[in-house]
């Protein structure tokens, strides 16, 4: 049989339930797995988990977005890359939604046992890597600020709050200069986003026709700061592409650097989680062909091979 490692957060969204795990065991099994599942204590275990897996066919991430995140960073460091997978079970779940997952986690693990393994690009920001979004400036602290017990609470409904709250704080510029494709360029931002994905936020089409394996990221950066702008700007996301909107400057690219001018208060944004060190020189350059166990419903529109 082969093997398989499932490593699950309990602490993500409000749909994974300890005695649900029996369940995923008997389905694992069933598709000729001996399954092996494995709880996170803290953060960084995850990991800490897969850095320290001895051999295993498939790892299944069990949790938010900033879970695979961690598994995928372990994977990265290893010598020999594990094949990987994600199961939905966050607040948001942009990944999960991304793949062509539902609500429901039981048939969604189903989907992905009967799915197919595809490269994909990752982002990779001063060696960290990101799944689907990095991102710094307004509303960027929102995902990882907000409290766990209102996410527990409210679902995806408690960033919506903490967003409109952040609509009617005052907004910061960042000087910064950035280099990407021959153009270098010094300014003002009060926000950046730089991303491999067609859903952020929970907003569906964020972008068009993006493709996971197409060898560039998406890079945004904006500056705008008037509040009645802000509010034009988020009103037109859901019906426009974003990348055509006033006050912004658009990239497809497969590296990028960027400066500050000094150091920010504020931290970066990973799948929703927070970048821990500040330093003013981020490099963003993009990793070809990890490899990802998904289902098939999503993939003809997510990538190009």
């Amino acid at each position: 049989m082969k093997s398989c490692t499932l490593i699950y957060n309990p602490n993500s969204g409000r749909s994974l339930k300890q005695r649900h795990l029996k369940t995923y065991k008997k389905i694992l099994t069933k598709y000729g797995y001996t399954p092996k599942i494995i709880g996170t204590q803290y953060r960084g275990h995850a990991k800490e988990i897969v850095n320290h897996i001895d051999k295993t066919d498939l790892v299944i991430s069990m949790g938010g977005d900033g879970t695979f995140n961690e598994i995928m960073a372990g994977n990265l460091e290893r010598r020999e890359r594990l094949i990987l997978a994600h199961i939905p079970v966050g607040t948001t779940n942009d990944v999960g939604v991304m793949f062509g997952y539902g609500k429901d986690t039981k048939q969604n693990l189903i989907q992905l046992l009967n799915g197919v393994v595809k490269e994909m690009d990752i982002g990779i920001i001063n060696g960290h890597p990101f799944v689907y979004v990095a991102g710094f400036g307004k509303f960027m602290q929102i995902s990882y600020e907000t409290p766990r017990k209102l996410k527990k609470t409210y679902g995806h409904l408690a960033y919506l709050i903490e967003g409109l709250k952040e609509i009617f704080r005052p907004t910061k510029l960042y000087k910064l200069k950035y280099k990407v494709d021959g153009v270098e360029k010094t300014g003002y931002y009060s926000f950046m986003l730089i991303s491999n994905a067609n859903r952020i936020a929970g907003i569906n089409n964020f972008y068009k026709d993006i493709k996971l394996d197409d060898d560039k990221f998406e890079v945004l950066f904006c500056n705008v700061r008037k509040r009645t702008d802000i509010i034009k700007t988020i009103s037109l996301v859901a019906i426009t592409d974003i990348s055509k909107l006033a006050g912004v400057e658009f990239y497809k690219t497969n590296k990028l650097e960027i400066e500050f001018d000094s150091y920010p208060k504020k931290a970066w944004c990973i799948d929703g989680e927070k970048l821990e060190r500040a330093v003013l020189k981020y490099e963003i350059r993009n990793e070809q062909k990890v490899k990802i166990m998904m289902p098939k419903k999503n993939v003809a529109k997510n990538f190009i091979n």
